[in-house]
């Protein structure tokens, strides 16, 4: 009898997910998505939908503004028609992340985000740069995928004027970038408007025409690239490099926080929200937590120089690190490529303990395209399309291998964090997943997937890694650099710290240089509360497995709670929260 009740509680707990997709919910994501597309069509692009291939939306423009508005406010309407009672779980959570998405995308549009429309991290512009490359998501396979970036190229002067006519009003708002980051965005914008045609990156797909194409469709395209570039696309970088160094630079703010702008508190706030996807936590908080976590991580690390037999304090113990010949081995950069690699052939005999489901898409290790190098702080992660057979790739710079120190770069941990198991199951696992809608299968929240990819890190020793001290060390500093994240990222926008003040809290507190920690603080300065979502979504994981560990016992498999977490593919904390109660509730009935 007991096994009968067992049985039927189970079929109880699982009749949402044993329900059909609503169709009607599902025709209106799609219609969502389709329609979305044609709003920001170079999204479109990223995700590997190709019909707006030859289009770039005016964002910040008037039109677009009132558009997108418009399309927010319609789908928001409609979405709340549906109850989430009768829903299945994928539906469930698709309903309610769309809507969560949907009024932050509202809220966003009162703050004229628009005046600040590109940073030295991310841009149009720079995005583009990615596009034209033919390594990046845009296509080059066939002859009309080289007319379609012809025709997207074309676009790029409308988007350049609306750019400079914004920043423009940015400066009569007074909402400006700081100084530090105009200057790094000039000599990019320099690069890209290139005259040499070896060295412009736009003109390399003119490299690598496929096999296929004729002779005469090659000698017509390369003329029509030489002519849409040399009036379009490097005369608008050109003149966005005049534009920043002549006059925007002058009008740039002195200080390195939005808490120095008109309304940069109730801005700052939105991106904590945004990115935290906790809307529970306030600025004040988040620092705290950040102080806290330093001094914890920072007696682990007392424990590591201990371990090593150093004799000096913490500060002196990074100086070694920094400064230890034998943490530099690296001659080339391939050298450091291959101890990427390396790591890599390490880890995977351990996954299928850990991951019961593994992507399909491969990935690869690639040194980091010259033009963004410089500012590059470190390896990341470019997702891949398995439907157009390129592969996902981790970039490492390598500006200089000497000088790439396996401890401070943290080697072992950043290939966890940045490739497998981290960026990459997530995301390609969430491209692959057609039980979930198209317009979910993207990474949209950041303090799941950076949170996801930070929690990783800490099962170094399950996946045959940190087996001697400095590597433990590099995963301690890589931890300690996300803690030291939530007191700068909050001290900068805030007012507690400048950005001199930031630079010299995190040289203080973890091994890493002054090179380092000044992009990574002008990172800070360019992207507000983006840094957060890292701690903040791993602190929230751990609680969550801890949780529902000690609530099923002998029952709980750390492998099907991390199917679990990867199943829907990424959504907003408290979204997330609800999903896992709910899945441990039915996972402790079987």
């Amino acid at each position: 009898m007991k096994r009968v009740i067992t049985c039927l509680l189970m079929l109880a707990a699982t009749a949402a997910d044993a329900q059909q997709n609503n169709p009607q919910l599902h025709r209106l994501f799609d219609n969502y998505y389709n329609e979305r597309m044609q709003l920001f069509p170079t999204d479109a692009t990223a995700a590997g939908f190709h019909q707006y291939d030859d289009r770039l939306a005016i964002e910040g423009s008037a039109p677009h503004i009132a558009a997108t508005k418009t399309f927010y406010r319609k789908y928001l309407g409609e979405l709340k028609k549906f109850g989430p009672v009768s829903l299945n779980t994928g539906d469930r959570l698709s309903l309610e992340t769309l809507i969560y998405t949907l009024q932050s995308d509202l809220e966003a549009q009162s703050l004229h985000l628009e005046y600040l429309p590109m940073n030295q991290f991310i841009s149009t512009p720079l995005v583009l740069a990615s596009f034209g490359s033919g390594d990046g998501d845009q296509p080059f396979h066939t002859v009309k995928d080289y007319e379609r970036w012809a025709r997207r190229m074309t676009v790029f002067t409308v988007w350049t004027d609306t750019c400079i006519a914004n920043l423009n009003k940015g400066i009569q708002a007074g909402v400006v970038l700081p100084k530090a980051l105009v200057k790094l965005m000039i000599p990019q914008m320099e690069a890209l408007a290139e005259k040499d045609t070896a060295k412009n990156i736009f003109y390399k797909p003119l490299s690598k025409f496929p096999a296929s194409f004729s002779a005469p469709e090659k000698q017509r395209i390369t003329q029509l690239y030489h002519t849409v570039i040399a009036t379009h696309m490097r005369p608008a970088y050109a003149r966005l490099a005049a534009y920043l160094k002549e006059q925007y630079l002058p009008a740039a703010q002195d200080k390195a926080g939005l808490f120095a702008l008109p309304g940069g508190d109730r801005i700052y706030r939105y991106y904590v929200n945004y990115f935290t996807t906790a809307p529970d936590l306030t600025p004040g908080q988040i620092y705290q937590t950040g102080l806290t976590e330093v001094a914890r991580i920072r007696a682990a690390m007392e424990q590591i120089k201990t371990q090593t037999g150093f004799k000096g304090d913490l500060p002196a113990f990074f100086s070694y690190l920094k400064t230890n010949p034998s943490l530099m081995p690296f001659k080339k950069p391939e050298e450091v490529l291959e101890a990427y690699r390396a790591i890599y052939r390490k880890v995977l005999p351990y996954i299928p303990q850990l991951f019961g489901h593994q992507p399909q898409t491969p990935m690869e290790v690639r040194r980091v395209e010259a033009y963004r190098e410089a500012a590059s702080a470190g390896p990341f992660y470019i997702k891949g399309d398995i439907a157009g057979k390129r592969a996902a790739i981790l970039y490492v710079p390598v500006p200089d291998a000497t000088k790439v120190n396996v401890t401070f770069y943290g080697m072992e941990a950043t290939f966890l964090h940045e490739g497998i198991p981290g960026h990459h199951f997530q995301i390609a696992l969430q491209q692959e997943n057609k039980a979930i809608p198209a317009f979910r299968r993207q990474p949209s929240f950041s303090a799941y997937f950076e949170g996801w990819a930070l929690y990783v890190e800490s099962l170094g020793e399950q996946l045959g890694c940190y087996q001697e001290p400095y590597q433990k060390m590099g995963a301690l500093n890589n931890e300690i650099h996300r803690a030291i994240r939530l007191v700068l990222d909050v001290a900068i926008h805030t007012g507690k710290m400048t950005r001199e003040e930031a630079i010299d809290y995190m040289m203080a507190n973890e091994a890493v240089s002054k090179t380092i920690a000044t992009a990574e603080v002008e990172r800070y300065m360019a992207m507000p509360g983006q840094a957060l979502s890292y701690k903040t979504g791993e602190i929230r994981l751990k609680a969550l497995r801890d949780k529902l560990a000690a609530q099923l016992g002998d029952r709980f498999s750390l492998r099907d709670f991390h199917d679990a977490l990867l199943a829907y593919g990424d959504m907003p904390l408290q979204v997330l929260e609800k999903y896992m109660n709910d899945w441990a509730a039915h996972y402790g009935q079987r």
